[in-house]
């Protein structure tokens, strides 16, 4: 419970704030976005338990201290405006004050590149479940048909499999979209993913991630979730204040649920929880490539995303009871 005392208090923070700002509506709103970003950002939760196992405690320890504020104010707050600011050429202080003059116009730059947006979020989050899909030293598998079967097997011995698909993917997108701005994007969260993971490599001692990087993976990862979220709340209002407060109470009971999975080994205890997660990555890797194209709706991401996770959590419990009965008979 200790790990969700700054939660509930910046819950109770954010609802009065909210209280003030709109009265009771604006409750209502704040608690739907809260509900909203840790529907969307659960598996994220899981993917950074799995990471900070391999992290110095000291960058444990860096992540709680730095990574909430980040989370909470900077890519719920700042790396919009940021996004917007570059989009329309205006500068960072302008934009601010777009945000709350002409919320309306704001909510139209951020939404006028969304696609090249998702199309950076949709290569990285790729990357991350595909570095999992070709992970030949992971021992458990949960949906064997795909992760062990001989085409993955086969594939995962090629060196550098997971770029050529993502390559493969992006160019599919060139010649779809025919936007070089798409393109750079794409291209971009490929490369990030792939500095960060060679850079971890040569930095990283005796399977200790190193901090900075892993610190910088967790902010990426998380940037990543946070986009189609900050894009969807404005479906819900145009309040900069009331879409921070929403956000950030739900990224930091994300945090919380991060820190809780850390300390009680839920990955050990709950053995395909961690695929659960990368599956939903990678469904929302492809959602937001999908959303490049067409509309869809932040609530059926939210779905699949809890789908995934709670099936693996149910098919864990079920792998658990039998290894005790297997146990028993011996």
């Amino acid at each position: 419970m200790r790990h969700f005392k700054s939660s509930i208090a910046v819950t109770a923070i954010g609802l009065t704030l909210a209280l003030y700002i709109g009265g009771f509506y604006a409750l209502y709103i704040v608690a739907l976005l809260a509900i909203l970003e840790i529907s969307l950002s659960f598996d994220n939760a899981v993917v950074n338990a799995k990471v900070l196992e391999t992290m110095e405690p000291k960058w444990q320890q860096r992540f709680i201290t730095f990574g909430i504020p980040i989370a909470v104010f900077g890519m719920r707050f700042l790396f919009p405006i940021v996004i917007v600011s570059v989009a329309s050429g205006l500068g960072i202080l302008e934009t601010f004050n777009l945000a709350f003059d002409d919320p309306l116009r704001y909510q139209t730059t951020l939404v006028s590149v969304e696609k090249i947006i998702f199309a950076f979020g949709g290569s990285f989050l790729l990357m991350v479940f595909l570095d999992f899909l070709f992970d030949t030293s992971r021992e458990e598998q949960w949906i064997e048909r795909i992760e062990g079967s001989k085409t993955v097997q086969k594939m995962a011995k090629i060196s550098s499999i997971q770029m050529m698909i993502a390559i493969a993917i992006g160019l599919i997108l060139i010649m779809t979209t025919q936007q070089y701005e798409i393109a750079l994007a794409y291209f971009m969260g490929i490369l990030l993913h792939a500095l960060i993971a060679s850079l971890d490599e040569v930095f990283s001692t005796n399977g200790v991630r190193s901090g900075i990087l892993g610190f910088l993976y967790l902010e990426v990862l998380d940037a990543s979730f946070s986009f189609d979220g900050v894009i969807g709340a404005f479906a819900l209002s145009s309040n900069i204040f009331i879409i921070m407060i929403g956000l950030g109470i739900g990224a930091m009971f994300v945090r919380s649920l991060t820190l809780y999975m850390l300390e009680k080994k839920t990955l050990t205890e709950y053995r395909y929880l961690e695929h659960g997660a990368h599956y939903a990555i990678f469904a929302l890797a492809l959602i937001m490539l999908l959303k490049i194209f067409f509309h869809i709706n932040e609530v059926l991401v939210g779905t699949v995303g809890i789908i995934f996770i709670t099936v693996a959590t149910y098919h864990s419990i079920q792998a658990n009871k039998k290894v005790a009965v297997e146990c028993l008979k011996n």
